[in-house]
């Protein structure tokens, strides 16, 4: 049997609301987009029910096996479908501990590519994701959905256009549990993002996308990791369409209306930070497309005009 291999996508959240507690579980609404940024799984077969999992890049090779999804996400394929185990090679791509969903993509491309390997039905993995992860599930196909309750809860959504960002990767990273705890101090209204956000994304309607973009976490996260705050400052001297802390952090992303833009501000960004031009795709689908406005510039344009919009 030959080795298989799987790319699985790094998110971002271009709205999370949070909409109250069930038992020990923050209620989530958000909006996610899976972006250009990925790590590979590579699968090989074992004679024995085995799973070993060896970690490659961004200080991935540190994690404990008993706190490595990608491990806990092998043993449960293995258990609930009686297959053979596996060797598997993870190469880190996805900056770690960053709200881009590193470990839930890692875990989810484990799951896909033994699925492969095993030829197992792929619609008969969510519910073992789910046990992993809240949005293990969603990271198992990707793309733009919205995700409600935990997170498990996955409702896939049309886009007509192609979203550019810059990314800000701070070199500290933030706890979830830590950045959920410190919101639940001073938790915020629910709002109606998502929704709205939903709606922008269908109609191709990039101000109202702009217009949406939240994150109730990004207070929390800025409070909890100084590099978040000064990441959310950078972003926002570009005037970005929008910008937002992705997750519960540490990343930052400012929207801008064009990939131009977008490297205008990363060529112009004089920061110790990481920074990296993505944006948003359909994994396995090349239908997405940029619908550029008539008004978009070139990036010779922009260099004429000092930045965005002429300022």
């Amino acid at each position: 049997m030959f080795a298989k291999k799987v790319r699985s996508y790094a998110k971002v959240n271009l709205s999370l609301n949070i909409l109250g507690k069930e038992g020990e579980y923050h209620c989530i609404d958000s909006v996610v987009a899976s972006v250009n940024i990925w790590d590979t799984v590579c699968v090989k077969p074992r004679a024995d029910k085995l799973i070993n999992v060896y970690m490659h890049g961004l200080g991935s090779e540190n994690i404990p096996p008993e706190r490595n999804n990608a491990v806990k996400a092998g043993e449960a394929f293995v258990s609930a479908f009686g297959t053979a185990g596996a060797d598997i090679e993870i190469y880190k791509d996805i900056p770690l501990s960053a709200g881009l969903g590193g470990s839930s993509a890692d875990a989810a491309g484990v799951l896909n590519a033994l699925a492969k390997l095993y030829k197992i039905d792929s619609a008969a993995l969510k519910p073992i994701a789910d046990s992993l992860g809240s949005d293990t599930g969603y990271m198992l196909t990707g793309g733009f959905a919205r995700l409600r309750g935990r997170g498990e809860k996955v409702a896939p959504l049309p886009c007509k256009r192609q979203l550019d960002m810059l990314l800000f990767l701070p070199g500290e990273g933030v706890s979830s549990a830590a950045c959920y705890r410190a919101y639940d101090t001073a938790p915020d209204l629910p709002r109606e993002d998502s929704a709205r956000m939903a709606s922008a994304l269908a109609a191709g309607d990039f101000p109202s996308i702009a217009a949406n973009v939240y994150n109730a976490l990004g207070a929390p996260a800025a409070s909890l990791c100084p590099e978040v705050a000064q990441a959310l400052e950078a972003a926002a001297s570009f005037s970005p369409a929008a910008y937002a802390v992705t997750g519960s952090g540490s990343a930052v992303f400012a929207l801008f209306e064009g990939e131009a833009l977008c490297h205008w501000a990363k060529s112009r960004y004089k920061g110790k930070m990481r920074t990296r031009v993505v944006h948003t795709l359909v994994p396995g689908s090349r239908k997405i497309s940029r619908l550029a406005s008539p008004f978009a510039l070139t990036e010779e344009e922009i260099e004429q005009a000092g930045g965005p919009r002429g300022e």
